[in-house]
């Protein structure tokens, strides 16, 4: 079926006709434009509750912002038109292949700026408008990162191999380490530009650039201590050296280093015995071709 570009937010001032959020209209507007997405952001929304997050102080205040920050809003819209726009022939005239995709920018629950999910068999990437004005995500280089580097990871999910079992953490952060690696590749080639970062703000990219041997021999030396608790460097929530998303810069440089000596479609068909004995070789020998 190819990719489609769902933006709903035509429909969004119902939701807040009362001058504030109205959870029946939104129950309306959902189930007009994602049939079945109702269930899984209510779900979530439930669980965050149970957690301990409040309605009143969690959830209004950022969905009632939508209709008051109408200069992040028009900036969020303006950008999802731009990296959409012919984004589905940008992806087949790099690839040869065209994605089997929904984006959807939509008014959710509060269930996040950018995730991927099945919706009645299909593959959907739902944008929250609330949680990217909340986050003030609204630039380009934040769209094309919530959009082109999630078509990454669902690219390699239908094209190649993305969900797989690993037998340890070394091996799971590894399998991190390449997948968000061929997300940010494919971001790159996509936008036709290897050395573009949707991070590199405020000198991230000379400062990683400067520092790669560093951040290659701490991610390797920390490979068997990792947790999701003390890892550095995945999120910009988290920091090595100062520096957010260092991970995703180490990813990219491990696919760029495959792809001398092997093709796009078999890299992303790697399974993790690949990607161990690859990383050995990246280790040892950075920048010559074996």
């Amino acid at each position: 079926m190819g990719m489609n570009i769902i933006d709903t937010l035509g429909d969004i001032s119902r939701v807040f006709e009362a001058g504030i959020f109205d959870m029946a209209a939104w129950e309306a507007y959902i189930d007009k434009w994602i049939p079945g997405a109702r269930e899984l952001c209510v779900q979530d929304m439930q669980e965050c509750l149970r957690a301990g997050f409040t309605w009143e102080n969690d959830y209004l205040p950022v969905l009632n912002a939508v209709q008051t920050a109408k200069e992040r809003l028009e900036t969020a819209v303006a950008s999802f038109k731009r990296v959409t726009e012919h984004l589905d022939e940008r992806v087949r005239e790099r690839f040869g292949r065209t994605l089997d995709a929904d984006l959807v920018l939509y008014l959710g629950l509060c269930n996040g700026a950018g995730w991927v999910t099945e919706i009645n068999g299909r593959t959907m990437v739902l944008l929250g408008i609330e949680k990217i004005i909340e986050l003030d995500w609204c630039d380009i280089d934040s769209m094309n990162g919530l959009i082109v580097h999630e078509l990454g990871h669902v690219y390699q999910g239908q094209y190649g191999k993305l969900y797989i079992d690993t037998a340890s953490s070394r091996e799971r952060f590894l399998w991190q380490l390449f997948t968000e690696g061929v997300a940010m590749v494919f971001e790159q080639e996509v936008l036709g530009d290897s050395k573009y970062f949707h991070q590199d703000v405020n000198g991230w990219l000379a400062w990683c650039d400067s520092h790669e041997g560093r951040i290659k021999a701490s991610f390797a030396a920390d490979l068997d201590t990792m947790t999701a608790d003390n890892q550095r460097y995945f999120g910009d929530w988290v920091k090595f050296e100062g520096h957010g998303d260092t991970g995703y810069y180490l990813g990219t440089q491990f696919v760029r280093f495959l792809m001398e000596t092997d093709s796009w479609d078999n890299i992303i068909g790697y399974g993790i015995e690949d990607v161990c004995v690859e990383f050995e070789y990246f280790m040892r020998r950075p920048s010559e071709k074996r």
